[in-house]
């Protein structure tokens, strides 16, 4: 194993593609209006990009497992760097969609590629870690790129995109120079080489139900809280995007460091419950916000809660799959953007009946979400994988 090398090496490189892929968030659908975007075109130039990922994510895993993880790697920070690149020499709106797809596409290789090399050169015992600090990795690059993206925005609108794209391509050297092949890669074509679809009907299949319906409630928050924030506590843009750098401060401790000694000393299973009923009494307690305190303190609560989740899943799931660690979390990623689709137009529309309904939802589908793995855990036969402590 080679894990005490390459986890820090992969958690830099991570940290670099959500940086970049960050640094675009604020300014895009001003650059799109620029361009000549509507409001319609501006939510497809969102939802292009997802589903380029719903589909390609599980093709790129499968790749990964047949040629090595860091080619594939390589591919999808290519992508970003290309994607990145021509959205800021577009002039038109049909270069930005062209961006978008081509980036959707290539980009979509990145996380369950880097959930895989996690789970090749981790033991079972210490999976929770490394797949916690690829989501501490994730959530420090939200936190720190935006903010980046707002501050070279006031320079051009373009500018941001230049940035993004010089980042990727620094990623995609630092890749190549110094992020040695996973140790698995010589086995990867033997390795359980049944259909993925296979997987995805059988009992494993519950854990990308699971992520399917925290991804969906988690989208419909973000989508809207925003308004929800001004409204209910007379909060502005620079006030809420602090109150997300808090959230994303406390998500990746957390995920950096608590998800490791709590999956060794209680096991994956009981750590996503938990995360499940803490995110829960999380939705509750927005419906509580009525000032900058109050949304932070809440918000975090549910970060926290929330952010456990997705590396104890993608933990037991490579434990339990049956095909080979690409395969595995390629579908998982898919499954996770099909809840990012879904989730923004979903909670959009319940906002616009009342504006707490996206979080009385979203504690709903949270609950269901717990219900659905409590019913059927016992058939991923998990008892002996899990709570590894020796």
């Amino acid at each position: 194993m080679q894990s005490k090398s390459a986890l820090p090496i992969l958690f830099v490189v991570m940290f670099l593609v959500m940086v970049g892929f960050g640094i675009i968030i604020p300014v895009l659908p001003f650059y799109a209006e620029e361009i000549g975007a509507n409001p319609t075109e501006l939510g497809l130039l969102m939802a292009v990009y997802s589903l380029m990922q719903l589909i390609f994510a599980p093709i790129w895993g499968r790749v990964s497992d047949r040629i090595g993880r860091k080619p594939v790697m390589m591919i999808g920070i290519a992508g970003l760097t290309l994607s990145f690149l021509i959205q800021a020499l577009s002039t038109q709106l049909w270069m930005l969609f062209v961006a978008r797809i081509i980036g959707g596409i290539l980009s979509s290789a990145n996380m369950p590629t880097a959930m895989a090399y996690v789970a090749d050169i981790t033991t079972e015992e210490n999976r929770g870690k490394g797949m916690g600090i690829i989501g501490a990795a994730t959530g420090l690059g939200f936190v720190f790129g935006p903010a980046i993206g707002g501050i070279f925005s006031k320079f051009s609108l373009s500018m941001p995109f230049y940035l993004a794209s010089a980042s990727s391509f620094i990623t995609l050297i630092l890749v190549f120079l110094f992020l040695k092949e996973s140790a698995q890669k010589k086995n990867a074509s033997t390795e359980k080489k049944q259909s993925f679809w296979k997987e995805f009907r059988g009992t494993v299949s519950i854990l990308f139900y699971v992520q399917l319906l925290i991804s969906l409630s988690l989208s419909g928050l973000e989508a809207t809280f925003a308004y929800f924030a001004a409204k209910k506590a007379g909060m502005d843009s620079i006030q809420l995007g602090y109150v997300f750098m808090i959230m994303g401060f406390a998500s990746a401790i957390v995920q950096g460091g608590l998800v490791c000694r709590l999956t060794k000393k209680y096991g994956e299973s009981a750590v996503i419950q938990g995360g499940i009923v803490v995110s829960t009494i999380g939705f509750g307690l927005i419906l509580l916000v009525n000032n900058f305190t109050t949304a932070a303190i809440f918000l975090t609560i549910f970060g926290i809660g929330n952010g456990v989740i997705r590396p104890s899943v993608s933990s037991l799931l490579t434990k339990t799959s049956t095909s080979g660690h690409g395969s595995s979390t390629g579908l998982l990623s898919s499954f996770d953007s099909l809840g990012r689709i879904i989730g923004p137009p979903l909670g959009g529309w319940l906002f616009s009946m009342a504006i707490g309904l996206p979080y009385i939802s979203g504690a709903l589908i949270s609950i269901a979400a717990l219900i659905l793995f409590v019913v059927f855990r016992p058939q991923l036969g998990i008892v002996k994988t899990t709570n590894i402590q020796n």
